[in-house]
C-alpha cells in the first residue's frame, strides 16, 4: 500500500470510502452518523488543492483510505480519516496519521488535533492508541471551540464527543 495525495478524479472515490465506512455506525445505534453524507466534491477538492487530502491506495492504485486535514489555531486538524470496511484492520488510518504528522512536522507545526466520538472503539480509544489524548474544555483553543459549535448545531452533541491532540 502506498500514501500519496489524492488525484481530483480520485475525489468521489473517497466519498464512496466515507460512506462504506460509515454504515459501521448504524451497528451501534448510531443511524443518522451512518446516513451522515460525506464532504461534497467542491470541499474535498479545497482539501486536495491546498495538498491536504491524502490516500492509501491498493496494489491497483484505487484509494481505499483518506485523511483530508485543515491548519487550526498553528496545528494540523485531522478533519476525517476513513478506511473501507474491507481494508480495514492493517494500520492505513494508522499509516495516514503518521504520513500527516510528518507533514505536519515538515510544516513545523506543533501538534496534530482531532474531534471525535468519545465512546466509539474505533474513535478516541482508537486515537489513543495512536498518541493522541483528550483535551479539556479549559485546554482547547478558540479554532477548536468554533468547530466543537459547528458539530453541536449539526447534532453531533447527541453523542459525546472530544477532542484530542497529539504532540509532535
Amino acid at each position: 500500500m502506498s500514501i500519496r495525495m489524492a488525484a481530483l478524479d480520485e475525489l468521489p472515490l473517497l466519498q464512496d470510502i466515507e460512506r462504506a465506512a460509515g454504515r459501521l455506525f448504524r451497528e451501534i445505534g448510531m443511524p443518522s452518523v451512518a446516513d451522515d453524507e460525506p464532504p461534497s466534491l467542491d470541499v474535498l477538492a479545497g482539501y486536495q488543492r491546498a495538498g491536504r487530502a491524502w490516500v492509501t491506495a491498493d496494489d491497483t492504485g484505487r484509494p481505499v483510505a483518506y485523511l483530508i486535514a485543515e491548519t487550526v489555531d498553528g496545528n494540523l486538524h485531522l478533519e476525517q480519516v476513513s478506511v473501507h470496511p474491507a481494508a480495514a484492520r492493517h494500520g492505513l488510518g494508522r499509516a495516514l496519521i503518521d504520513h500527516a504528522a510528518a507533514h505536519a512536522k515538515d510544516e513545523g507545526l506543533p501538534a496534530l488535533t482531532l474531534i471525535t466520538f468519545a465512546r466509539v472503539p474505533w474513535n478516541a480509544p482508537y486515537y489513543e492508541r495512536c498518541g493522541f489524548w483528550s483535551l479539556d474544555d479549559a485546554e482547547l483553543t478558540p479554532g477548536l471551540r468554533a468547530l466543537r459549535r459547528r458539530e453541536a448545531a449539526l447534532g453531533l452533541d447527541r453523542w459525546p464527543r472530544v477532542c484530542m491532540r497529539r504532540d509532535l
